[in-house]
């Protein structure tokens, strides 16, 4: 159970951040004001898409096709892609392109969600974020909005955002469940085969599915 569950939230944790709320660049007197925009944009979200994955379990279930569009489009507005790919590749992207970066992202973020998206639909009953607490990150980084997530019968889940402002809208570049980092996990895992093969075979690798996000490699 639990090897399905996290994988299942990790998605869930994805989609469930859209920045639904945006604003023009602040200028410093009126910063304090947008503290708890993140936590509210978290909060608004993950109750819409949630209550849309339990309205819409019959429909997603008889047609995957459906349930692959509405990842793409909640996860396009959801997920700061490029940045969180550049931190996965480390010093392994240390000079490459945007094009290869974005390349990279798409095919991690593609084989995550082909692999467990349809496991959203499998968290029973109906499941509520609670907001604990929203802090900024060191450098100026970003913020940090920790939440709960709630099912009945079980122990809550804590899920953190790391998100950060791109052009006024908030945008996540790490998940953190139960203190896993999903940066840091991809970090170690794509290591090996990044030292082997280029950023473009590796991502080929994701697309044909001979390498999984989350597994180890092949013949490893």
């Amino acid at each position: 159970m639990k090897k399905t569950l996290i994988p299942a939230l990790l998605a869930s944790a994805l989609l469930a951040a859209t920045p639904s709320l945006s604003f023009a660049q602040a200028a410093p007197a009126a910063a304090a004001a947008q503290q708890g925009q993140a936590s509210k944009a978290v909060m608004d979200a993950s109750t819409r898409i949630l209550t849309s994955l339990q309205q819409r379990r019959t429909e997603f279930r008889a047609n995957p096709a459906v349930l692959r569009d509405f990842i793409n489009s909640e996860l396009n507005k959801t997920f700061d892609r490029d940045y969180a790919a550049r931190l996965v590749l480390g010093v392994h992207g240390r000079g490459a392109s945007d094009a290869d970066v974005k390349l990279f992202a798409d095919a991690m973020a593609d084989n995550l969600m082909q692999r467990y998206g349809s496991a959203l639909l499998e968290i029973q009953g109906k499941p509520t974020f609670r907001l604990k607490s929203e802090s900024p990150l060191p450098g100026n980084r970003g913020v940090r909005v920790s939440t709960e997530l709630i099912r009945a019968g079980s122990e809550p889940t804590p899920v953190d955002y790391l998100m950060r402002n791109v052009n006024g809208q908030w945008k996540i570049f790490d998940v953190m469940i139960e203190g896993i980092s999903y940066v840091q996990t991809f970090k170690t895992q794509f290591d090996a085969p990044l030292r082997q093969k280029s950023i473009q075979q590796v991502a080929t690798e994701l697309r044909n599915g001979s390498m999984q996000a989350g597994q180890a490699p092949r013949g490893k």
